[in-house]
């Protein structure tokens, strides 16, 4: 027993083997090195922080020191005397602004509650704020006593010069300096007092105040100064793009942050600094208040994230003061996690490499034979387009590999054979295509194949590959070996090998040649063996081909032999189901060559013309149904025969009566004159009524309501019936009585009259066209006449238009519904499935209007629409029509154009139909010499506008 387990190729083993080892060793490096680049990062994140808080210290302290030095040197020279006086140093106060621009105002307070401070004003918002006049650049804000000890309140507004630009008088600026912590902190100590950082109310900036006693004691100068520019510097002393820096005091209220805004609260009129908690930055929250002091460092996760924060002590003037630091961890660990992947790619090129190696080593060893195992594995996984065979210094690899060629090519060629056979339908291109494949598998020189000609008693050459000069036909005998007779006659003894051809019944269909380039004895019996039965294939195809295509001429014979018995059936519209299929592939075709316009992407393939000319050929297949006598109906009262001849006969009687009248009149002695005057006159009158009555039974294009009236007036006229009506009919019409029969004759009758039995009721041959009908399974919708037929005489003759009441239009309208009732079925094979539709909608119109199921545009093809223009074009030229006189060329073109622009017919296509010439084409063929009159194809394609189509052009 043959046993199959798993197996790995040496190859891949060795490769998978050097792989794992250099990913294992590579993992292992990368992830050490990552270790160690990241400890060394969040060393240097600690001794830059640590060089932030240096920076920031120092740069503290060059704020406050000037300022220190300022104080003392006016601690010295205090600003003395009354308000003029101390107006007089103003100047030096001002030159103490300028020389330190982060002072924002220096002050000077006085033991008797005098003020006065002097304010740089840079900022516009501050200058609009407090209303200075254009080109202010300080303001000096005094509280003074004046005369009878009153307080007095002032603003000067001076400019760069100190030139006054404006005074306000503020009796309400009350402000009182020996209430204020820098008055009361300096007045008790000699050194120089510095007050917790706080926001000035004024100019909103964050900031500290520092104080000094004057020398004397007659005065406490102040000066405040602005940490403004630390929170901007701290932005730019950022260790990543991301990192948060915010400067607290011991209390947590931040004195420096980058966004300044969030720094001040507001509460009413008074402002702060905000908390640390309020700030809203959760990382240097939890710096502030979860991680302790040190000089590295320390990870932490907010809201999922990791950060590394540090709180580095600022030493500001005495002031304590911490410098908060959070830095996230990804932007921190970036250049760690780039020497992983830069460490990770290089192994992976490395191990790329080595594979690579390992590969190509391998190939040079197994290739040949794994190659061929593939192409053979394709073949057992029936794929059969590669090609089979490889290159090899070996031998027997080289050998197996042109027999495994050999049998690869048989395949292809014998499966090429099987789809011919299988899918081609032209019996001529299915026999070249076997033909060829055959020659090719079986290695032969040439072939040929032959088909007998029964009715014509020889073969006729139906394929033929690479031979010459095989004639096109040979003589076939009775008896005798055909193979023999065949390989004689081609001149190919000992060189050929002949098959003949045979049906499921053993009927000779015809033969086989094969030209052979050695004797057949070395072919051998297997090669034989192999054509002979692929040529019982080949006759099963063939003979499955003839059937068919006998079947497809059988079937086009049906359709034919139902059109023209259609139009046999009534002399009067004898070849309109012949011409509407030719004019409607006249207007199709024109419609698949259109190369621009809306028609340029419309196509058919063949299956859809033969579809198409067989629906075209059945569209009024329905007709079988329509009586002949409504169909060729000539007159209103024609039925199986033209009842005006029983009119005329009433008239007769009439006539006759007068006469006997007259006889009468002179029997009994009346006047002659008087006698003769009353028969000439109603003679007149009947001679003019009959004709009245004969000529409204021609029917024409409209009949007004005068004419009417006068049938109603004549048909009152009354005459003597002295025969039972009801003797000798049938038993239908003699249900249709329905008042019993009178008791004594004669009985005076109405000349012209509608009578009961004049309606034919529907009976049980109801058709199914209402829509709420349940027998309805094909959605007609139309109007049901009351009446199956209606003979009315008076009923008839009023038709105003034409010879067809109302029941017999819809009798002939009812070939529709028969049609497509007959043809749905029909088990039409799936390429044949739209006949029924194309067939039966070639009555609808483009609004919906139409009959039998009311379909609009959208519901129609471009097929049905092509039926519906043919069909009106051929009723509207036909000369055969008994009710009207054929229209000329140009009168039909008109009537279409009118129906375009009705939207009863595409307009799309009836431009086509002008402008390709097809109405000329048709006219040409089919119309007689008067007909075909002048068409200005220009003028009536400017009146189809491009909305008639309901779609552009």
């Amino acid at each position: 027993m043959n046993h199959r387990g798993r197996s790995i190729s040496l190859q891949l083993l060795v490769a998978l083997a050097i792989m794992l080892g250099m990913l294992l060793l590579g993992a292992a490096l990368a992830w050490q090195g990552y270790l160690g680049v990241r400890q060394t990062l969040v060393a240097t994140a600690g001794d830059a922080a640590l060089q932030v808080g240096k920076t920031i210290e120092e740069r503290a302290r060059r704020l406050v020191e000037p300022v220190q030095s300022s104080i003392r040197l006016l601690a010295f020279n205090p600003v003395a005397g009354d308000l003029a006086q101390r107006l007089e140093r103003l100047p030096q106060l001002a030159e103490s602004l300028n020389a330190n621009r982060m002072l924002s105002a220096a002050y000077v307070g006085y033991p008797n509650g005098d003020f006065l401070l002097v304010r740089r004003l840079r900022d516009p918002q501050l200058q609009q704020r407090l209303e200075a006049p254009p080109g202010t650049a300080f303001l000096v804000q005094s509280v003074s006593h004046g005369e009878g000890g009153a307080r007095l309140g002032e603003w000067r507004f001076y400019d760069r010069a100190l030139t006054l630009l404006k005074t306000l008088d503020k009796p309400d600026y009350r402000y009182d300096p020996r209430l204020r912590p820098w008055f009361v902190e300096a007045s008790r100590q000699a050194s120089t007092v510095l007050t917790r950082p706080y926001v000035f109310f004024t100019t909103r900036e964050i900031g500290l105040s520092m104080a000094l006693r004057s020398v004397d004691g007659a005065a406490v100068i102040g000066m405040d100064v602005s940490v403004n520019d630390l929170a901007s510097e701290s932005r730019d002393l950022r260790i990543t793009p991301g990192t948060e820096i915010a400067v607290v005091d011991d209390q947590g209220s931040v004195v420096a942050y980058p966004e300044l805004q969030r720094v001040i609260v507001r509460e009413g009129e008074a402002v702060r600094l905000s908390h640390i908690a309020e700030l809203g930055v959760p990382s240097l929250q939890q710096v502030q208040s979860a991680l302790p002091d040190g000089s590295r460092p320390q990870p932490y996760q907010v809201d999922g994230q990791t950060w590394y924060g540090m709180r580095v002590p600022l030493a500001l003037a005495g002031q304590n003061l911490q410098v908060l630091i959070a830095v996230p961890a990804h932007e921190l660990l970036a250049g760690a996690r780039n020497v992983l992947l830069d460490q990770l790619l290089w192994t992976a090129a490395l191990i790329a490499l080595l594979l690579l190696l390992g590969g190509l080593l391998g190939q040079r060893i197994g290739r040949p034979l794994r190659l061929l195992a593939e192409q053979v594995r394709g073949l057992a996984d029936f794929d059969f387009s590669r090609e089979v065979g490889v290159t090899s210094r070996v031998s027997e690899v080289r050998e197996l590999s042109r027999v495994l060629s050999r049998m690869s090519g048989t395949i292809r060629s014998f499966q090429a054979i099987t789809l011919t056979l299988s899918r081609e339908s032209q019996l001529e291109r299915m026999l070249d295509g076997v033909l060829r494949h055959l020659v090719d598998a079986a290695g032969v020189a040439a072939g040929a194949v032959y088909l007998l000609e029964a009715d014509q008693g020889h073969l006729r050459l139906a394929a033929a590959c690479r031979g010459e000069a095989y004639p096109a036909q040979l003589k076939v005998s009775d008896g005798g070996d055909l193979a023999a007779t065949v390989i004689q006659a081609l001149a190919l003894q000992g060189h050929s090998l002949a098959v003949t051809l045979n049906d499921r019944g053993k009927q000779l269909l015809g033969i086989l040649v094969l030209q052979l380039e050695h004797p057949q004895d070395e072919m051998g019996q297997p090669f034989c063996r192999f054509v002979e039965e692929l040529s019982g294939a080949a006759a099963v195809a063939i003979e499955t081909r003839q059937l068919v295509e006998a079947q497809q001429r059988l079937l086009d014979g049906m359709i034919k032999l139902l059109a023209d018995a259609i139009d046999a059936k009534s002399p009067y519209t004898g070849g309109h189901c012949e011409r509407v299929p030719q004019l409607a592939q006249m207007l199709l075709d024109k419609a698949v060559e259109a190369d621009r316009g809306p028609y340029a992407d419309f196509t058919m393939s063949e299956a859809e013309r033969y579809e198409f000319r067989v629906a075209a050929w059945l569209h009024d297949c329905g007709k079988v149904t329509s009586p002949e006598y409504v169909v060729d109906k000539a007159t209103k009262l024609e039925t199986l025969y033209n009842r005006i001849h029983e009119v005329r006969m009433r008239f007769e009687v009439l006539w006759r009566d007068a006469e006997i009248a007259y006889w009468q009149g002179l029997s009994q002695g009346e006047a002659e004159p008087a006698l003769q005057q009353r028969l000439a006159q109603c003679r007149a009158e009947l001679r003019e009524e009959f004709a009245f009555v004969a000529k409204a039974n021609i029917g024409g294009e409209f009949m007004e309501d005068a004419d009417i009236a006068r049938l109603r007036r004549i048909g009152q006229r009354r005459w003597l019936r002295h025969f039972d009506n009801r003797l000798g009919i049938s038993r239908d019409e003699h249900s249709r009585f329905a008042n019993p029969p009178p008791v004594s004759l004669p009985v005076e009758e109405y000349l012209l009259a509608d009578r009961p039995e004049h309606q034919v009721p529907w009976g049980e041959r109801k058709p199914p066209v209402a829509r709420d009908d349940p027998r309805n399974t094909w959605g007609f919708d139309m109007r049901l006449p009351a009446n199956a037929s209606d003979h009315g005489e008076l009923y008839n003759l009023a038709i105003r238009r034409g010879t067809l009441n109302d029941e017999e239009r819809f009798k002939i309208n009812e070939h529709i519904v028969q049609t497509i009732i007959m043809l749905t079925s029909l088990p039409f094979p799936r390429q044949l499935r739209r006949v029924p539709a194309i067939a039966g909608n070639h009555h609808e119109k483009m609004d919906g209007s139409g009959y039998p199921r009311r379909l609009a545009r959208e519901d129609l093809g471009i097929a049905e629409r092509v039926m519906a223009i043919a069909d009106i074009f051929e009723a509207l030229t036909a000369a055969d029509r008994p009710y009207k006189a054929p229209k000329t060329l140009s009168e039909s073109v008109k009537i279409l154009v009118f129906m375009a622009r009705d939207n009863h017919i595409d307009g799309q296509l009836l431009r086509l139909f002008l402008s390709s010439g097809v109405y000329r084409q048709y006219a040409d063929q089919f119309l007689r010499p008067e007909q075909i009159d002048e068409v200005d194809v220009g003028y009536w394609l400017g009146q189809l506008q491009p909305e008639v189509s309901g779609a552009p052009w």
